[in-house]
């Protein structure tokens, strides 16, 4: 099959001669459709599959190079597909694909005969690197073959052409002395014969093998028993510092005599005569063997053992450290903020920076520790023979203090930090497994805490984990239960006190736990691919809590939703925000989306397309938390922003109404050169109050007027506000802004 079934991508190029065929398996179209693009320049014969039924019929038909294998299918399990291809002996290397972050699906790809496992979202050059790596292989495992085949038979055709033989063919006698040595030892090893005759065997021998050739010269045994292979590297004469290794296949030599005849006995003796061998040149496929088990072992990125070969070392250090009755470390190395350096300065920047990292922490070892890539930014380091745990706790502290100082990515000053989750053993497990899941689970300790430490596992860590475990189960049911509830915190015009708008905030009324804020399970929600439909939710929640507000003959009031990155990503937003406000007959200019700095420099391109749908739609758009993203200015003229709220955290430090607060005045200043409507968030003070207002900023939300309260007691506070200014005369003003289409909320203002 040559087209693509997705229709995302032209039909690949019909195969050369010497085309690798690679077989492309992934359920998602767009994810099938950029690795296709990928690699299509390529002189590569692409054949794809959506699913796993199509994978095993393509396997069937054709033979492939390489197969880049998606884990999760609709129909089966990559694990299956390669089982299946193992049971039949199908020719050809898998590289595994998974948005997988556990370690099993790894293990169990890598069990069943993966080249390696590319965990989603993989960069293009580690792609490319991988699958270039792996056909190398493939090709030089080929050449292997075939030259091994050639040699084989140029050995049946010529063996008994012993001058012109490939190989360095020889004889000793019963002392190890040489007998005879073709000539061919003068090409490989610049030894004449005439030097090498009479002489032992030790003169040729490099000095660390020694042991073993005189094990395998000093065979006595006959028949089918006298023959043995050795792998050993003899000295050259020529000047190359590099000597060269042989696989020399020793034959013993036995002379038949004849005894003595004695009457009617007869005897017959067999004495020792010496050995021949062949001495094959295996120099250059000993390379090409290391070079293939180098990269099996190692992260190519890096050049750090991979997972592989760290857990290797790590059973090797506790067998030891069992036997000596010794500790050891292990620890779980976390970059801070490494997703928001490859979110801003690319893939590429980030590999640069992954490279200095590893660099830094590998200079922070003692000699026989081991420093290895777990993966994306993580790392692990196994530190054996420990005096006591004092000695994890410096090596974290110099892998901290390393980190603060500023990456250069080409003229890019990078800062990040790191987490560290230290488990010792025994005390802390006596398995690899072990040892790294609480590692594991102590640096996500740390996480929580507010990153850039370090964290020894204690077994409170495991309850509180499997407390995070049980939350996200139990996050799971809350939809379906209706568990979820959402809150609503006002926005006063201070100048007037009246109501304005408000901020809806998302409350889950736990069975157990009673009311939960937002801040503590929305975390995991977007940890475990639930921020998606609770995104859902809330959008429907707060169209019909509109609909009631409504209906209740209330005035008109905006309300404001915070949309996750991850939610404005999916491209079906603005069609959903359309079909609820259509479903439930809201006004558009009713609905204020809040943004957060960061969305702008995720995609700036598609973000700004997305938000310019929803203000041609009538919706309004707010900066939320402004002044604490990386987004520069410039993006406030490129999209179409509406309103800034001034972040909590710059508000609580206003503790003197007479005070200077620069950065609080020029947010100020931007909103009112822009035009732009401005809300203060977190106010809990008169003084922050006073401050606010002398200085232009009018519209306030924060506990110095009302908490998160549910629809029913916001609908009674404002029904309460439109009863105490009843019986005064009134004259309405829309609410100060550019847009005034996008404010349809009033201040009445007392005759």
């Amino acid at each position: 099959m040559n087209f693509n079934p997705v229709d995302l991508a032209p039909v690949a190029p019909l195969p050369t001669e010497n085309c690798p065929r690679l077989l492309l398996v992934d359920d998602e179209p767009r994810l099938l459709s950029s690795l296709y693009e990928l690699l299509r320049d390529r002189d590569y014969h692409l054949v794809t599959a959506t699913c796993g039924s199509e994978a095993l019929a393509q396997l069937t038909k054709l033979k492939f190079d390489l197969i880049l294998l998606d884990l999760r299918l609709p129909d089966m399990s990559g694990h299956e597909i390669m089982d299946w291809i193992n049971a039949r002996e199908i020719d050809g290397d898998v590289i595994v694909m998974s948005g997988d972050v556990g370690i099993e699906a790894a293990i169990g790809a890598l069990k069943r005969g993966a080249y390696d496992y590319l965990r989603k979202p993989y960069s293009r050059e580690e792609l490319l690197k991988t699958v270039e790596n792996a056909l190398q292989k493939r090709r030089l495992a080929i050449d292997n073959e075939r030259i091994a085949t050639k040699l084989e038979n140029s050995e049946k055709m010529y063996r008994y052409l012993v001058d012109s033989s490939p190989d360095i063919i020889y004889t000793l006698n019963h002392e190890g002395k040489f007998t005879f040595i073709n000539d061919r030892v003068q090409q490989l090893l610049g030894f004449s014969r005439e030097e090498l005759i009479g002489k032992h065997y030790s003169v040729l021998v490099h000095d660390e093998d020694q042991e073993r050739a005189r094990y395998a010269f000093n065979e006595r045994r006959v028949d089918e028993r006298a023959s043995r292979n050795v792998e050993l590297r003899l000295k050259c004469n020529t000047g190359a510092a590099v000597d060269r290794t042989f696989n020399n296949t020793l034959m013993t030599i036995s002379l038949n005599a004849m005894g003595m005849h004695i009457p009617d006995h007869e005897v017959k003796t067999r004495e020792f005569f010496g050995t021949y061998g062949v001495a094959r040149d295996i120099t250059d496929r000993k390379r090409a063997e290391e070079v293939i088990s180098y990269q099996a072992y190692h992260d190519i990125l890096t050049d750090l053992p991979n997972r592989m070969l760290f857990k290797d070392r790590l059973g090797l250090a506790v067998i030891q450290a069992k036997r000596k009755l010794t500790e050891l470390a292990v620890m779980f190395v976390d970059l801070d903020r490494f997703k928001l350096v490859n979110d801003t300065l690319g893939h590429v920047k980030g590999d640069e920076l992954l490279q200095q990292v590893a660099q830094r922490l590998k200079d922070c070892l003692r000699r026989g520790d081991t420093l290895a890539r777990q993966g994306g930014d993580e790392f692990t380091i196994v530190l054996p023979e420990l005096r006591d745990r004092q000695d994890a706790k410096a090596i974290a502290e110099k892998f901290l203090e390393s980190l603060q100082r500023p990456f250069d990515l080409d003229g890019h000053e990078v800062h990040i930090s790191a987490s560290i989750g230290i488990a010792i053993y025994p005390g802390d497990g006596e398995t690899i497994d072990e040892l790294l899941r609480h590692a594991d689970i102590a640096m996500y300790q740390v996480k929580a805490l507010g990153k850039n430490g370090h964290s020894f596992y204690h077994d409170s860590m495991l309850d509180v984990s499997h407390q995070k475990i049980a939350l996200e189960q139990s996050l799971r049911k809350a939809l379906e239960f209706n568990e979820l509830e959402m809150y609503y915190q006002p926005q006063v015009d201070v100048s007037t006190g009246r109501i304005i708008g408000a901020e809806g905030l998302m409350r889950w009324n736990h069975p157990q736990r009673g009311l939960l804020s937002a801040g503590e399970f929305l975390p995991f929600a977007e940890e475990n691919g639930l921020m998606l439909p609770i995104s859902d939710w809330m959008l429907g929640a707060l169209c019909r809590d509109l609909v009631q507000w409504n209906m209740a003959g209330g005035e008109t009031i905006r309300l404001s939703l915070n949309l996750s990155p991850q939610y404005l990503d999916r491209g079906d937003f603005f069609e959903k925000m359309r079909g609820a406000l259509t479903r439930y007959g809201i006004s558009p200019a009713q609905i204020e989306v809040e943004i957060t700095e960061n969305i702008a420099i995720r995609n700036p391109q598609y973000a700004i397309e997305q938000l310019n749908k929803l203000c041609q739609l009538g919706v309004s758009v707010a900066i939320d938390d402004f002044g604490t993203g990386y987004s520069s200015l410039a993006y406030l003229h490129r999209f179409p922003i509406h309103t800034i709220k001034i972040d909590q955290s710059f508000v609580k430090e206003i503790h003197d109404e007479n005070g200077h607060y620069p950065v609080i005045l020029a947010i100020i200043s931007i909103a009112r050169g822009l035009g732009l409507h401005l809300v203060a968030e977190g106010v809990e003070t008169e003084i922050q109050e006073r401050y606010l207002q002398a200085n232009g900023c009018t519209t306030m939300q924060g506990y110095h007027y009302h908490r998160p309260i549910s629809l029913a007691s916001f609908m009674d506070v404002l029904q309460e506000q439109n009863r105490l200014s009843a019986p005064a005369v009134t004259m309405l003003h829309p609410v100060p802004n550019n847009n005034a289409e996008h404010q349809p909320a009033m201040i009445a203002i007392q005759a």
